[in-house]
């Protein structure tokens, strides 16, 4: 089969594949999307959908801020389905020692340009009254917010196909190949240059690419409304994100648009299968009681997993695959592919066209890693 050659082929319609797909067409460049499954599934579908901006680093604050400051600008435009909700964030801090890293996360963000707010007892209570009693306070982020990915990422697939992108379903890409991609039915996509966008699923197409998959569960319960207000994160949940040997979790609670509850987190490395883990489950749940004992009252309604593609300094892979002429990586963002997605896909398009980008991409770019294979 002869497909029609594109600029960019790019595999993977999960949010981050689907917003380089966006980005490139606004930039007047033919595109090729590749899913083997549905768009927005994977990770995407996985995720909580938090669009957050996050300083465990300073290269870590500055894309997920410039990505926020992006999603904040398309906010009037995402369909109703998107669920776009700025519910703002409140991270809450269970002693002095925590309410001491609030006051110093609040004046990183205020020397930012962050608004923020630190709360004491009372007002946390106050702001999240199913809070257990006895909590120091926390550090509110306004300017956050929640969106439902899967249909965020359709939207951002539709856009760009209204600009004359290709999408490609139920093929499986197989390999990159001088000019393209090759298909699992052996036709070849024929583009000037490839993107993989395949998140845990990167390296089976890159070798080199640093990325791990990193298991999560999630649980969503029945509509509450008001419920829970805010998303609300534990002052702990950086060290639980960014361990990169044991399992993990941490107390994060969402709400969403339809009254329901979303809660989180758990992280295992090592794990291939997508079968709920109990033991790893119910040390989810107890973290969450210990923060939230009135969510044990609240009826549950589905439990799932998904993969997150993790990298070795917690940041995504944006740029050139190094030994790979043409090959682009636009992968490994952890838990922030959401928030990231648009930063990701801007910064992607503005190195390959040469223009000035609106922050510095050399944190992210593929080679600070070294290559450890010849693909030649």
């Amino acid at each position: 089969m002869t497909r029609k050659a594109v600029d960019v082929v790019i595999v993977g319609a999960g949010i981050v594949g689907a917003a380089c797909a966006e980005a490139f067409t606004r930039a007047q460049m033919s595109v090729a999307l590749l899913e083997k499954a549905v768009v927005g599934g994977g990770a995407t579908a996985a995720g909580m959908g938090h669009i957050v901006v996050m300083d465990d680093s300073e290269a870590q604050f500055a894309l997920t801020h410039y990505s926020q400051s992006l999603w904040n600008e398309r906010a009037a435009s995402m369909p109703r389905e998107a669920e776009y909700e700025g519910c703002g964030t409140i991270w809450v801090a269970s002693d002095d020692e925590e309410m001491a890293a609030v006051r110093q996360k609040n004046e990183f963000y205020r020397q930012q340009g962050v608004a923020t707010e630190i709360l004491d007892e009372a007002m946390l209570a106050e702001a999240e009254p199913n809070l257990r009693k006895g909590l120091s306070g926390g550090l509110l982020v306004p300017g956050d917010s929640v969106i439902y990915a899967p249909c965020a990422t359709a939207w951002l697939m539709q856009s760009a196909v209204d600009r004359g992108a290709t999408l490609i379903t139920g093929v499986e890409a197989v390999k990159f190949v001088d000019g393209g991609v090759q298909l699992s039915d052996g036709s070849v996509v024929p583009a000037r240059l490839s993107v993989n966008a395949a998140g845990s699923r990167s390296p089976e197409l890159t070798p080199d690419a640093p990325v791990r998959p990193r298991k999560g569960h999630l649980v969503i319960t029945d509509r509450y409304p008001h419920f829970v207000r805010h998303q609300l994160v534990e002052l702990g949940y950086l060290k639980s994100a960014h361990g990169m040997t044991t399992d993990s979790v941490a107390f994060n609670v969402q709400p969403r648009s339809t009254g329901q509850v979303l809660v989180g987190s758990s992280r295992q490395f090592d794990q291939v299968h997508s079968a709920v883990d109990e033991p790893i489950l119910q040390r989810m749940m107890r973290r969450a009681l210990e923060y939230m004992p009135a969510l044990g009252n609240l009826s549950v309604l589905r439990t799932w997993t998904g993969f997150r593609a993790a990298t070795p300094d917690s940041l995504p892979l944006i740029g050139p695959c190094p030994g790979r002429e043409g090959v682009y990586l636009a992968s490994g963002h952890e838990g922030l592919g959401i928030t990231t997605s648009l930063g990701t896909a801007q910064l992607l398009v503005d190195q390959i066209l040469g223009k000035a980008t609106a922050i510095p991409f050399g944190p992210y770019l593929p080679s600070r890693f070294p290559l450890e294979q010849d693909h030649a």
